[in-house]
């Protein structure tokens, strides 16, 4: 058995940055992988879907170019090229990750799938057919999650697609539905729609976005049914069967049942913990009903130096979330700090065309917390670079504490809106107040001075 200062299991966007550093200052450090470098958002999560996206953002680009002045007569698809762009991105991303491991000293990169069998011993099944055993006093668990799959009658038997498969499928479906409508199923149902393909998403709930404000939702439903994406609410499909013609998908729509035939199937019904291969019963370290393991606030299990980083601790699965776990780790275990994951500002934003972004409470959140604030809204068709440049689509929203000034969330739904939410998001961690905003000076014409039009609609607006 060898023996580490440090392992770190699972190479994603927190565990590879923290197996450098600690390698870096000074300790004897494993990462263990059983996979690729680089976790799931390098390799089947936000770099290639992001680049398939940028695919279809053209598409859209050339469809509406007529009105900027700009006449395409014709062109087409090549999905294989699309893919082909996407798959050389991750490789180059993967490989420049795994580069700088292997050149770091006090680091040992080992690929193999690793199981606890006691306290802090890992059995590592390694790539190559050996095995090894390795322990450290402090051990970091980054396993990640991977697609849920509910049970449903006849899912087995038919070809379905999830959000990793789908990305090597070089054949445009003829009719992709989709089930679920979070972010997978957004993004994609937006992306082949774009393509081509007919779309339709089922969404359980009343309606999708069901987390966020009714009128961001509702404006997100809107724009999508514009582009041709059927999305049926209260819907959820019964059973699958395979026939001559594709797939009939049997799905309960408001009671009543419908089938759906289709050619392809999308399952984006969420993300299930990589946890169940790692034997944490041999070393008591708590999980949760679905497998998520149990964290304190700064990230360490119960078992004192094992440590959960990433979706596996069932935080907000992002990729700046996991980075930022590694960031408190680092600063906590190296610099003696006592950083904490209470009341972080979580940010996000979801990539379907226009962007939408948020940064802390909603309006509903607000509402049911019974907070004493402020709502202001602007719609994109007021913003005038949004005009010039024919996107006009969505618009802004910011809370503000009445009698603070102080911003308390902010959403964006509008071109670029993942930097707008980033601006906001600063102007919140500075505590920059909502009329120092609205009279500040923004150059012109960019999107950014939007920001005095959106807070001067706050006068007079007091909501209690």
């Amino acid at each position: 058995m060898e023996n580490f200062d440090a392992i770190i299991i699972g190479s994603g966007q927190g565990g590879t940055p923290l197996a450098k550093k600690l390698a870096e200052a000074g300790f004897k450090t494993a990462l263990i992988e059983r996979r690729w470098v680089g976790g799931t958002c390098i390799n089947d999560g936000c770099t290639p879907t992001k680049a398939m996206i940028a695919s279809a953002k053209m598409i859209y680009f050339l469809k509406k170019s007529s009105e900027l002045g700009i006449i395409v007569p014709k062109f087409h698809i090549n999905i294989e090229t699309v893919i082909e762009r996407q798959q050389k991105m991750v490789e180059s991303f993967r490989n420049g990750s795994e580069k700088k491991l292997l050149a770091t000293k006090n680091l040992q990169l080992i690929y193999g799938e690793a199981s606890f069998f006691g306290a802090k011993k890992l059995k590592i099944q390694m790539n190559n057919g050996k095995v090894k055993e390795a322990t450290a006093e402090r051990i970091f668990i980054d396993t990640g999650t991977r697609p849920a799959i509910p049970k449903i009658k006849g899912l087995d038997e038919i070809p379905y697609l999830t959000s990793t498969s789908i990305l090597n499928l070089k054949k445009l479906p003829e009719h992709l539905l989709i089930v679920g409508s979070g972010y997978v199923g957004l993004e994609f149902g937006q992306m082949y729609s774009r393509f081509g393909s007919k779309v339709t998403l089922l969404e359980r709930s009343e309606r999708i976005l069901k987390k966020e404000d009714e009128d961001v939702a509702s404006e997100v439903h809107k724009i999508l049914s514009e582009e041709s994406i059927e999305i049926k609410v209260n819907s959820s499909p019964i059973s699958f069967r395979k026939s001559n013609a594709g797939i009939d998908a049997v799905i309960l729509q408001n009671n009543r049942e419908e089938t759906v035939r289709c050619s392809h199937v999308l399952i984006a019904t969420g993300r299930t913990p990589n946890t169940e291969r790692l034997n944490l019963d041999s070393t008591g370290v708590s999980a949760n009903e679905s497998g998520f393991i149990n964290v304190d606030c700064h990230l360490e299990t119960n078992v004192k130096g094992v440590y959960a980083l990433g979706e596996v601790n069932g935080g907000p699965a992002f990729t700046h979330i996991s980075y930022n776990d590694y960031v408190i780790i680092y600063n906590n275990l190296v610099h003696r700090n006592s950083h904490s994951t209470n009341n972080r500002l979580i940010p996000f934003c979801m990539y379907i065309d226009p962007q939408f972004a948020r940064v802390g409470i909603t309006e509903q959140e607000a509402r049911a917390r019974e907070l004493n604030f402020k709502i202001a809204e602007l719609p994109m068709t007021s913003v005038a670079r949004a005009i010039e440049t024919s996107e006009t689509r969505g618009f802004m929203k910011a809370v503000v504490d009445a009698e603070t000034k102080n911003i308390l969330g902010a959403a964006v739904l509008g071109a670029e809106g993942g930097e707008m939410m980033s601006m906001l998001q600063m102007a919140m961690i500075g505590n920059i107040k909502s009329d120092i905003l609205r009279d500040t000076i923004f150059a012109h014409p960019t999107y950014a001075e939007s920001i005095n039009n959106l807070f001067a609609k706050l006068r007079n607006e007091t909501i209690n």
